[in-house]
C-alpha cells in the first residue's frame, strides 16, 4: 500500500486481441458531462486488464462485474481529470505524442513476436492503428502530465514523517538488509586463436548470403543471440544509444537492404543489414558469431581479478582501480556504483549469494557471471527489520510522501466528480 503511489487510472489504448473494429456501438454506458463512454469502451479496457493481469473473467462473472465497475469508475475519472486538464490549458508536444505511442507499439509487437502477429492480435495495420489511436495517446499524456502536476505540489515535513510513523508502524513492513554496492568487471576475453575462427566463420556466412542464400535461415541456424536468432536475426525496431557504439554505429549509417562488412564488438562478429529507417529509429536484423571461451581464456581473467583485488586496499584504491580497468562502461565513470542492493534481490542472481556473505569496506574474490568476474565492494550497509526512524528515516519519508501525494489526488478526484453531471446508466 505505501510502497509507491498507485496509478489511479485505468488507461488502455489497445483493443481487445482479435477484436473486430467494425464493431457497432453497442450502447452507453456512462455520460460525464458533455462526454459518452461507451459499453465498447469498457470492454476494451476490461479485455486489456484481464490480459495483463492473467485474469480469466469468463470463468469468473463475480469478478468481471466487479473488474466492470472498476473500469468504468476509472474511465470516468479519466474523463473529468481530462476536462479539468483542458481548462487548465494542458498541453503536450506532438512529438511526444508520436514518441510515446512509437514506443507503445514497439512494445506490442515484441510481445506478439512479429509486426504481421501484432496487426493479427489488434484486428487492423499499425498504421491503421496510428491513425486511429493517436488522439487517444495524447489524451492520456495529457492526463498523466495534469496527475503529476497535481502531486508534484505536496510536500511534506519532519512532524508529517512522525505522525505518519505513529499512525501505520504496525502495518508497515520489514525492511531487507541494504548495501550500497561497488564492481569492477573484468570481461572474459578470448584467445586469439578463437577470436581468428570466429572471424573466418562470420566471413564464410557473408559468402553465403551473397551468393544467394537466406539471411533469417542463416541467423536461425548459426547466430549465438538467442533473443533474435529464432526471429531470423531481426532485433525489431531501434534507437540510437541502445546498441554497442561498434554496432550502432554501422547499423545507422549503412544503405537499407546492404549486407555489411563483419563488425567486431565485445560480443563477437556481425553481420548487419538495415532493413528500414524512420527517422531517429531503424528496424535491424543481424548474425553474431561469437568467439569460443577456453579453459585457459577463464584463468587469465580470473587471474587478472585477483591481482586487482590484492591491490584494492581502501574504498578510494578500489574506486581508481574501476575508473582505470572495469570493462563495464555505464559504471566504471562513477567508480563501479551499483547503488544500494538488497542482497536477496540483486539484478544479477550469483552476486546475491555472495552479497551476503561481506562485510562493510570488504572486498569480494572474483564472481563469475554472464558478464565476466566481479569485485564487489560494500561501501555501506543499511540494517532491516522493523521500520524504525532512527534506521529508516530515508524509506519512511518516502513512503509518507507517496501516501501523502495518493491521499491528496484521491480527494482531489472525489471533488471534481461533484462538479460533473454524471449518468451511469444500467
Amino acid at each position: 500500500m505505501y510502497n509507491s503511489i498507485k496509478v489511479l487510472l485505468l488507461y488502455a489504448i489497445f483493443p481487445m486481441y482479435g477484436q473486430n473494429q467494425d464493431m457497432p456501438i453497442d450502447g452507453v454506458a456512462a455520460i460525464v458531462g458533455e462526454n459518452i463512454i461507451l459499453k465498447s469502451d469498457v470492454s476494451q479496457v476490461v479485455g486489456m486488464t484481464a490480459l495483463q493481469n492473467g485474469i480469466d473473467v469468463e470463468r469468473d462473472r463475480a469478478l468481471l462485474e466487479k473488474l466492470q465497475g472498476e473500469v468504468l469508475s476509472s474511465l470516468i475519472d479519466q474523463k473529468i481529470i481530462l476536462e479539468m486538464a483542458k481548462l487548465d490549458s494542458i498541453e503536450v508536444n506532438e512529438k511526444d505524442v508520436d514518441r510515446a505511442l512509437e514506443q507503445q507499439i514497439e512494445t506490442f509487437i515484441m510481445r506478439a513476436g512479429t509486426e504481421e502477429m501484432a496487426e493479427k492480435m489488434l484486428g487492423q495495420s499499425l498504421n491503421a492503428f496510428r491513425r486511429e489511436y493517436w488522439y487517444d495517446m495524447r489524451d492520456r499524456l495529457i492526463t498523466e502530465q495534469y496527475q503529476q502536476q497535481l502531486i508534484m505540489s505536496v510536500n511534506i515535513n519532519r512532524e508529517n514523517v512522525v505522525d505518519f510513523y505513529t499512525n501505520y508502524k504496525d502495518s508497515l513492513p520489514m525492511f531487507p538488509v541494504k548495501m550500497k554496492i561497488r564492481h569492477l568487471l573484468i570481461r572474459i576475453k578470448p584467445g586469439e586463436k578463437s577470436r581468428l575462427d570466429a572471424l573466418d566463420k562470420i566471413k564464410s556466412l557473408r559468402e553465403r548470403i551473397s551468393a544467394g542464400e537466406s539471411f533469417s535461415d542463416l541467423a536461425s541456424r548459426y547466430s549465438a543471440d538467442p533473443g533474435s536468432k529464432n526471429n531470423g536475426g531481426s532485433l525489431g525496431y531501434i534507437r540510437r544509444n541502445q546498441m554497442v557504439k561498434e554496432f550502432e554505429t554501422i547499423a545507422f549509417t549503412q544503405n537499407i537492404n546492404t549486407l555489411s562488412e563483419p563488425v567486431e564488438t565485445q560480443f563477437g562478429f556481425h553481420l548487419l543489414e538495415t532493413t528500414e529507417k524512420s527517422g531517429e529509429k531503424i528496424k535491424v536484423r543481424h548474425i553474431l558469431i561469437s568467439p569460443e571461451i577456453t579453459e585457459e581464456d577463464e584463468t587469465r581473467a580470473y587471474n587478472y581479478a585477483m591481482t586487482l583485488r590484492d591491490s584494492s586496499k581502501s574504498l578510494d584504491s578500489f574506486k581508481r582501480l574501476v575508473i582505470k580497468f572495469s570493462d563495464d562502461e555505464p559504471t566504471k565513470k562513477i567508480g563501479g556504483d551499483l547503488g544500494w542492493i538488497t542482497p536477496t534481490n540483486s539484478p544479477i542472481p550469483v552476486i546475491a549469494e555472495v552479497l551476503g556473505l561481506l562485510e562493510k569496506d570488504e572486498c569480494s574474490r572474483p564472481v563469475k557471471s554472464d558478464y565476466g568476474y566481479h569485485l564487489l565492494w560494500v561501501e555501506a550497509v543499511k540494517p532491516g527489520g522493523y521500520p524504525s526512524l532512527e534506521t529508516h528515516w530515508i524509506e519512511i519519508e518516502e513512503i509518507t510522501l507517496n501516501h501523502r501525494r495518493m491521499e491528496y489526488f484521491r480527494g482531489w478526484v472525489a471533488d471534481a466528480r461533484s462538479n460533473f453531471f454524471i449518468d451511469i446508466k444500467e
